[in-house]
C-alpha cells in the first residue's frame, strides 16, 4: 500500500500504520546491501538533493548511499559551499532548488521548522534530517528498526533514554514513535538538561488510551532498572549557550553508562547511541564496544530505512521492492 504522505517532517504526523509500512519496506530493502552489486533500478531517473546546514557523517552519508542504491541521482549541498555564505536566505535557496525540479530534498538545519518551510515552498518531497532540537524522524525509524531486529517487538518494551534530553531531537522523535508503538519509555537527565514539560510530549499528540507510556526521572539507576533497551545521548555542546553541569567527570559519575551500571538493566538488554559517541563522557568504551552494543547496527539500519523513505515518498509501493 502507498504511504499517503507527501513529506516526512516528523514522527508527530505519522500514523501507526504509516510507521509500520516504512519499517516493513525497510526490511524488504535490507538484503540489497548484502549483494555483490548493491544497486536496484527502483528510482532510476529520480533526483535527491541532500541539503545540510549542519555537520553530519551518518545521516548525510546514509541518505546518499540510500539514493544511489536505488539508482537515484544524489546531489550533496553543504552550507559552507552554498550561496548561504553570500547571504542567500533559506527561502531563496529552496526556490532555486525547486526550479531545477528535484524529486526529493533532504534537509538538516539548526532552526526548528526549516523543513516545514520548504514543504510550503517546494513541489519536491521534503525529508526532515534533523531540525534544531525539534525532530529527527528517520533516526527514530532506524532505531525502531534496530530494536525490532533484536527484540522482535516494540510493544511493552522498557526503553531508557539517558542524556541531553533538552537539546535532543532524537529523544523527542524516539519518545513519540516508541510511545505510539506501545513501548514504555523512561527519559533521564540532570534537571538542567531536561525540559520542564517533556513528560507531556506524548500527551500532545496521542489520546489518553495510547498504548505506550512516558516517565521522567533524574535517577539513572531508576531509569535502567529492568530496561530492555538503553539509549544514550550525546551532550550537544554546540546547542548550549551556558554550562549545564559542573564537569565532564561529574557528569559521567551520575549519568555515564558503565558496565557496572548496566547490571540494573535486563541481562539481554541492548545498548544504543545515535552517534557521534563521546567516549568516557556519556558512555564507557568497553560498553560502547561490548557484546550488547548495537550502535553499528543502527548505522546499518539507517541505509535500509532511508531507502524505504525515499522509495515511499516518490510513490513506491511496498509490493514493488524486489529488484
Amino acid at each position: 500500500m502507498p504511504l499517503k504522505l507527501k513529506h516526512l517532517l516528523g514522527i508527530q504526523e505519522l500514523a501507526i500504520d504509516q510507521i509500520q509500512l516504512i519499517l516493513e519496506t525497510a526490511e524488504s530493502f535490507r538484503e540489497i546491501s548484502t549483494r555483490p552489486i548493491k544497486k536496484v533500478p527502483t528510482l532510476r531517473g529520480k533526483t535527491v538533493i541532500n541539503l545540510f546546514f549542519e555537520a553530519s557523517t551518518r545521516t548525510r552519508t546514509s541518505f546518499e548511499i540510500a539514493a544511489k542504491r536505488l539508482s537515484a541521482d544524489a546531489i550533496n549541498i553543504s552550507a559552507s559551499t552554498s550561496s548561504v555564505v553570500k547571504g542567500e536566505t533559506l527561502h531563496d535557496t529552496a526556490q532555486n532548488l525547486q526550479a531545477m525540479a528535484p524529486d526529493v530534498i533532504v534537509i538538516r538545519h539548526s532552526s526548528s521548522g526549516a523543513p516545514h518551510q520548504l514543504a510550503r515552498i517546494c513541489d519536491a518531497a521534503i525529508v526532515n534530517a534533523g531540525d534544531g532540537a525539534h525532530e529527527h524522524p528517520t533516526q527514530a525509524l532506524l532505531d525502531a528498526f534496530t530494536i525490532l531486529d533484536r527484540k522482535k517487538r516494540l510493544e511493552k518494551l522498557k526503553v531508557a533514554i539517558v542524556g541531553d534530553i533538552a537539546h535532543s531531537r532524537v529523544a523527542r522523535s524516539n519518545c513519540l514513535l516508541l510511545g505510539k508503538m506501545g513501548a514504555h519509555v523512561t527519559v533521564c537527565a540532570p534537571p538542567t538538561l531536561l525540559p520542564l514539560a517533556f513528560d507531556r510530549t506524548l500527551e500532545l499528540v496521542q489520546p489518553a488510551s495510547a498504548p505506550g507510556s512516558l516517565k521522567v526521572t533524574h535517577d539513572m539507576d531508576e531509569a535502567l532498572q529492568d530496561a530492555d533497551v538503553v539509549m544514550m545521548l550525546r551532550i550537544q555542546l554546540e546547542r548550549q549557550q551556558e554550562t549545564f553541569f559542573p564537569s565532564v567527570r561529574e557528569y559521567f559519575r551520575f549519568y555515564g553508562l558503565s558496565a557496572e551500571r548496566m547490571r540494573a538493566a535486563r541481562p539481554d538488554a541492548i545498548i544504543m547511541h545515535p552517534g557521534p559517541i563521546n567516549r568516557g563522557v556519556e558512555i564507557a568504551s568497553d560498553v560502547a564496544d561490548g557484546p550488547y552494543s548495537v550502535i553499528l547496527d543502527q548505522v546499518t539500519s539507517g541505509v535500509a530505512v532511508r531507502m524505504a523513505v525515499l522509495f515511499l515518498l516518490t510513490g513506491g509501493n511496498k509490493d514493488e521492492t524486489t529488484g
